[in-house]
């Protein structure tokens, strides 16, 4: 891969989806303006409340339509990365069509990761498939995203211009197989939106992160959500990139952040040639 710098957008998204799409369109400005060539935004970026998935797409991802003005969230994202020159991971938003456009199950949509190359093309959806049905020791106590979420199937490892990006999004990442599926179809570079909550962001979102990155040798870009978005939500933070090796290159706190990091091909060819644990692999 080439070495590129690279930016992770934190936010605290509500239930207005003009004004987090207003809030993400300053956030990619800056890390455009600080050298990022590739910016990955949180999941739920667009609508992070306490309506279902389902509504959200109802409302405002009428994706089956043909004209793109039923599209805002889409037709944001495409006008942000051209207006900035910048390829933009978009977290994942809701969609009721599945990727070869048939449409979703009743009631039900797909949590999409959309990414969008600087001339505002889209080169890659991947659409989340561990559903986040937990308990929770928080305000919200239980959370069944399977209530409005169809899981996807299938991995995905994009190839851009500086490095193969291997696609996730936050729940994904309590399940190491799929990283390590993305990595042997040459994933360098993990991207994961996420909206961990507080309490299991608190106890475990660096250890896995880490832990993704360390067993397979791939830089880590991940863009989680960051405050409290009702009287029931409440998110970690602590967006952070993180390299080969393990090493945090960038972190942030709670609120909205834009931070920063330089990727560079040799530390990942010195990683994976002093611990080649992709072609160690027995099972």
């Amino acid at each position: 891969m080439d070495n590129v710098s690279v930016a992770a957008i934190q936010m605290v998204s509500g239930d207005d989806v003009g004004h987090n799409l207003a809030r993400a369109r300053l956030l990619i400005q800056q890390a455009a303006a600080q050298g990022a060539r590739l910016a990955l935004l949180p999941e739920n970026f667009a609508h992070l409340a306490d309506r279902g998935s389902f509504a959200v797409a109802e409302t405002y991802a009428a994706d089956t339509a043909p004209d793109p003005q039923t599209q805002p969230i889409q037709a944001a994202l495409r006008r942000y990365a051209r207006d900035f020159g910048i390829w933009l991971a978009a977290g994942a938003i809701p969609l009721r069509s599945r990727p070869d456009g048939t449409p979703t199950a009743a009631k039900r949509c797909r949590s999409a990761f959309l990414l969008f190359d600087e001339q505002g093309n889209e080169r890659a959806r991947y659409d989340k498939i561990h559903l986040f049905d937990v308990d929770v020791d928080d305000a919200a106590g239980s959370y069944r995203e399977s209530n409005s979420i169809e899981p996807g199937e299938g991995l995905y490892v994009q190839e851009t211009p500086f490095g193969h990006l291997g696609l996730s999004i936050c729940f994904d990442l309590r399940f190491p197989e799929l990283y390590r599926q993305l990595a042997i179809a040459g994933a360098e570079i993990f991207m994961v939106p996420a909206a961990f909550t507080y309490t299991t962001g608190q106890a475990h979102w660096q250890t896995l992160l880490r832990a993704r990155a360390i067993e397979n040798g791939c830089f880590v870009i991940a863009a989680n959500q960051g405050g409290a978005h009702s009287s029931k939500r409440r998110t970690w933070g602590h967006s952070m990139i993180i390299d080969p090796w393990g090493d945090v290159l960038a972190e942030a706190d709670e609120g909205e952040a834009v931070i920063i990091a330089d990727l560079h091909g040799k530390k990942l060819e010195k990683v994976r040639k002093s611990m080649p644990l992709l072609s160690m692999r027995r099972l």
